[in-house]
């Protein structure tokens, strides 16, 4: 494999959708290896864009806007980093010779959680909580009514936990279904209903195709509220039965999806075994973590193994954490504050996103430690997460 210098005739370029912080160390991982790189996003100034050779605004679920600027750029690699993309256009610009990282029909696939969840629980037979899908209100009360309560509402389509609820009782069905429609994407009236599982805990399980085969990293555990993730640590304990089940199940769901990339497989462990949440054909926000526990990031390995490049294996260098900065309301003038206090906790790194503006509950920032275990390195980064503020002008 050859390819020139970025901007040049030769240059091998990467077009990315979705331009958020994990897109950001995507683009950086790129360029560390020569490739010329182009951040898409529905907003100006995101993370990814601040480093990218250049940018693109538009509405990446308008099948014309997407396919007209693909057309246009023809890159190598097109690599989607956020669900809310027109998938179908993807599908067919792969047919008309496009290469989409890992495969389109996984990103269309892993867009919403029907095709996912049909896929891993009915195709694959693998585990998974009980399930029920709504397309109104009233079909939602009658899974809700069949699968028991509690149990966990979900949009079709979302990110970062948004729309995504726990209905505990009948009085709370139609606002935890008016929160679904408010937190969906893509005008999807659509929702998963969910039956309450009784997990001991949840990981993330990053799985790596490439042309070495498949590589799994440690497990990495993490904590969530309202769906999104606020810490995340590596490794996370697990028996030799639990470490056997959840490989089996990422390499089943793996395998189904096809191509080259890095997979963010998430599992419960729970009292009756191993049991498939979720995938993302992408870096996983929780893997951020292993920016300070590996000798390759999670980045590292999804920008090598789609450039077609080895993956001998992966090597876990230290325990180590991660804790989110979020916001508490929206702002477009804000400031960061508390660098000097966080970065003087030992082993410490602290990843600003550079997000033009705030937004409730939006992740702002994160703090990564390392240290000889797990919980002395949660309780490092926690301490730097929290002499971290947000100064809203």
């Amino acid at each position: 494999m050859s390819y020139g210098s970025p901007l040049s005739s030769g240059a091998r370029k990467m077009l990315l959708l979705g331009s958020g912080e994990l897109g950001k160390e995507v683009i950086i991982e790129a360029q560390r290896l020569g490739v010329e790189t182009i951040a898409v996003d529905r907003y100006a100034d995101a993370p990814a864009m601040q480093v990218a050779h250049r940018s693109y605004v538009i509405d990446m679920l308008n099948p014309e806007q997407l396919r007209e600027l693909i057309l246009r750029e023809k890159p190598d690699l097109i690599v989607p980093e956020i669900e809310a993309i027109a998938t179908n256009t993807l599908v067919e610009l792969e047919q008309e010779g496009f290469k989409v990282v890992p495969t389109a029909r996984a990103a269309r696939l892993t867009m919403d959680r029907e095709g996912i969840r049909r896929l891993a629980a009915e195709t694959l037979r693998l585990p998974t909580a009980s399930y029920r899908f709504a397309d109104s209100l009233e079909e939602m009360k009658d899974a809700v009514m069949e699968l028991g309560m509690p149990c966990v509402i979900k949009p079709i389509m979302s990110s970062s936990g948004k729309g995504q609820s726990v209905c505990g009782s009948e009085a709370e069905i139609a606002s935890c279904w008016n929160y679904a429609m408010e937190g969906g994407r893509a005008k999807k009236k659509r929702v998963i209903v969910e039956g309450f599982v009784q997990f001991h805990s949840e990981i993330t399980l990053l799985t790596v195709r490439s042309v070495s085969g498949t590589v799994f990293c440690e497990p990495i555990g993490h904590v969530q509220k309202d769906g999104d993730y606020i810490e995340s640590w590596q490794p996370h304990p697990m028996s030799e039965q639990q470490r056997r089940q959840a490989e089996e199940i990422a390499l089943a769901i793996t395998d189904a999806l096809g191509g080259y990339g890095l997979y963010g497989v998430e599992l419960f462990l729970t009292e009756r075994g191993v049991l498939f949440s979720e995938v993302s054909p992408r870096p996983h926000d929780t893997g951020m973590v292993t920016m300070v526990t590996q000798d390759l990031s999670e980045f590292a390995l999804h920008v090598r193994a789609i450039l077609g490049l080895p993956i001998p294996g992966v090597r876990l260098l230290s325990p180590g954490a991660s804790h989110t900065l979020k916001a508490t309301r929206d702002h477009k003038d804000f400031r960061i504050t508390g660098l000097q206090q966080a970065l003087a906790v030992p082993a410490t790194q602290v990843r600003v996103f550079g997000k033009p503006e705030t937004r409730k509950g939006r992740r702002m920032a994160v703090a990564l430690s390392s240290a000889s275990d797990t919980e002395s390195a949660r309780a490092a980064a926690r301490e730097a997460a929290e002499s971290l503020s947000i100064q809203y002008n």
